[in-house]
């Protein structure tokens, strides 16, 4: 039978309606995939084969009757650890949760599941998806199908690593730090995040969380092999199109997207302050802009659209009041002491964790306002520039390094220490605010890694980043298999 490893999900589907192949010989191939590169990888942590293996029959039978399931009828993928999928537990990797079994699938499982996926696994993320890394101690740590000393990136890390090593043609994933488009850019990937509201997020908490969300950041969204799949993903998540407000769910629009690519103004930053940006990833970004300028299209050199030191500062501390919603008393408690006897005119990433994870409700609401501030600055921005194109992160891939908080680790920017949580500059640039970001390949590293950058649009303009990013898939950089698994 063909190998249809690095086929995309639309070439996968294409060859599924034309009974090139059946639903059931795909899902035995990843299946078989699986089996043989994912021990040094370590992305499908749980495995869903043998129901799998039913809806997928069932999926070819009803095929063979005429039916049509939908858009991704029989198609094989997994779904990031985190999302509710019956019969398989959800942990966030927290050893008391190992045996939380979901009984009902997450909304946005359950739309791929009616557009007809065979869900077969979850991928592997780390400990509360509060990581770069993606290890803990229930599933153990992922590794980049790259360089397995590397990090695939957090905390969508198995799903990005799973995709580059031809384990699984599409994925679900979540992004509140970039989460979605760090792991695309270490393992060379694409993935979207929407604009906040329009995927919902039912069925992506741990048991007693009633709305993981309540502070505007969090978003769901695909990881593929081609931009083309994160069309296609997008039209089966977005459906019905939602928004989440202060009176539930309402309807949203898309904002209109038949600008031609080559008449759109693109802005382009490098490189800034708040998270510098080594050279492998800076020279690539020149690259795109000297091939977008041969193009036709208008390229703004260092066009930014808000201050960046109080972008970050709102970002970090929105972040962590966030996540710090869910910390046990005794760390609470901790955080709230070590942010009243810290220096208050420090104010690195580690002083933003106590404060940020311990704010009062009128200090929140400060910040608030702040981001109040910089989404009107945005939506101004917006109205002279079609695109924004920025790097995701601040290095390629890392080496592993699981050893004290996050702000204490370093990692190589140009010769110099950096701190892994610099690169969430990166992450809070749309996210902060809620825009869409879509991260694509932009080529590879002097040393041989993947280098990403992210499109970054209007609320509502996922349309034009995805439109942008299928364009240069099509004329300029594409998904590259790591070279020893292709």
């Amino acid at each position: 039978m063909t190998d249809f490893t690095y086929n995309t999900a639309t070439e996968l589907m294409a060859r599924l309606r034309e009974g090139e192949v059946t639903s059931t010989q795909l899902l035995e191939q990843h299946i078989a995939r699986v089996a043989l590169h994912d021990g040094p990888i370590n992305a499908v942590v749980v495995r869903n084969f043998e129901a799998a293996r039913e809806r997928a029959s069932q999926a070819d039978a009803a095929r063979a009757r005429g039916e049509d399931w939908g858009l991704l009828h029989g198609l094989p993928m997994t779904v990031k650890e985190s999302f509710d999928l019956p019969g398989t537990p959800t942990c966030w990797g927290f050893p008391q949760y190992k045996d939380n079994i979901a009984q009902q699938p997450a909304v946005a499982v359950q739309r791929l599941l009616d557009a007809g996926a065979v869900v077969f696994g979850k991928t592997n993320v780390p400990v509360a998806l509060g990581d770069w890394q993606s290890f803990n101690p229930v599933y153990g740590t992922t590794n980049n199908p790259w360089d397995l000393s590397r990090s695939p990136g957090g905390s969508s890390g198995g799903a990005s690593a799973a995709l580059a090593a031809g384990m699984t043609p599409l994925e679900l994933g979540s992004d509140i730090g970039a989460s979605i488009r760090n792991p695309a850019h270490y393992c060379g990937v694409y993935g979207h995040k929407p604009t906040w509201g329009v995927v919902p997020m039912q069925g992506h908490q741990l048991p007693g969380v009633r709305c993981i969300d309540s502070l505007d950041i969090a978003v769901a969204g695909p990881l593929a092999r081609s931009a083309q799949d994160l069309q296609l993903a997008i039209q089966v998540l977005t459906t019905p199109l939602e928004q989440f407000g202060p009176l539930g769910w309402t309807a949203a629009q898309w904002r209109r997207n038949d600008k031609p690519l080559r008449q759109c103004r693109v802005a382009i930053v490098y490189d800034d302050p708040q998270a510098r940006v080594d050279k492998s990833i800076q020279d690539r970004l020149h690259a795109l802009a000297d091939f977008l300028r041969v193009q036709g299209v208008t390229v703004l050199d260092d066009h930014r659209p808000v201050d960046s030191a109080q972008s970050h500062r709102v970002y970090a501390h929105l972040l962590r009041a966030a996540t710090g919603a869910w910390l046990d008393d005794a760390t609470f408690a901790r955080f709230q002491d070590q942010a009243r006897q810290s220096d208050p005119a420090l104010d690195t990433m580690r002083e933003r964790v106590w404060r940020g994870s311990t704010l009062t409700h009128r200090d929140w609401v400060e910040f608030d306002q702040q981001r109040a501030v910089l989404r009107a600055q945005w939506q101004s921005y917006f109205e002279s520039v079609d695109l924004l194109i920025t790097p995701v992160a601040t290095s390629p891939a890392f080496l592993h390094n699981q050893q004290g908080e996050r702000w204490e680790r370093m990692l190589q920017v140009n010769g110099q220490d950096q701190a892994h949580t610099d690169s969430l500059f990166w992450a809070g640039y749309p996210g902060v605010v809620g825009l869409p970001a879509t991260a694509i390949p932009i080529g590879q590293s002097p040393g041989g890694l993947p280098v990403g950058a992210q499109i970054i649009g209007n609320s509502f303009a996922d349309p034009l980043c995805l439109n942008m990013a299928r364009w240069l898939e099509t004329e300029w950089c594409r998904f590259v298999p790591p070279p020893h698994l292709a």
